[in-house]
């Protein structure tokens, strides 16, 4: 398995679930799908990463490359449940500082929707 994707609206936020491997070759299908999605969905992007097992530096762009076009848009990225392989790089790399990182999409859509007190 390469990759494979999902895409599903959460109220005005967009969530794509990515499974399998990010890289050179695949990660031009996730381009593709993030740029569909903030365009036809809206720019509150939720990148679910629980099944994604590989990333390497073309995915690295891809997660960079939608921030930046949400945020134009004036909405933004969240990353959810990435496996310790993926958040490992994501650390490395600092990315984690500039896109928040969620332990599950739940908490990531909460803090979009937060529940009245």
């Amino acid at each position: 398995m390469k990759l494979r994707l999902a895409r599903r609206a959460v109220g005005d936020a967009v969530v794509v679930a990515v499974e399998g491997e990010l890289d050179l070759f695949t990660a031009p299908f996730l381009r593709d799908e993030v740029r569909d999605a903030i365009k036809l969905d809206g720019a509150r992007l939720i990148l679910d990463l629980t099944a994604l097992s590989f990333m390497d530096s073309s995915g690295l762009s891809v997660l960079i490359e939608a921030w930046r076009l949400a945020t134009g848009e004036g909405g933004g990225v969240s990353l959810a449940a990435p496996q310790p392989p993926v958040a490992r790089i994501l650390r490395t790399t600092g990315l984690d500082r500039r896109i928040k990182v969620y332990p599950d999409v739940g908490s990531a859509v909460g803090e979009i929707y937060p529940t009245p007190e």
